[in-house]
């Protein structure tokens, strides 16, 4: 199983960034790999947030796993 040395923060907070400045998503840089690595830590709030919606399952999650 492939396993990251990344913390789960960042490559969160990497993808919002990206999603930001790359011209494959919403923004304009055609290479934003240097300003990713730049900004990334400017959405590490982003990042934490969305973890915290995850830790209230949906019914689907809730019925796969072990009550107890």
């Amino acid at each position: 199983m492939p396993v990251s040395n990344t913390d789960i923060i960042e490559r969160i907070a990497r993808v919002i960034a990206g999603r930001v400045v790359s011209s494959n998503a919403e923004g304009d840089d055609p290479s934003a790999g240097d300003r990713v690595d730049s900004i990334w830590r400017d959405y590490r709030e982003d990042a934490v947030s969305i973890l915290r919606t995850l830790r209230e399952p949906d019914p689907a999650m809730a019925g796969a796993g072990d009550v107890e």
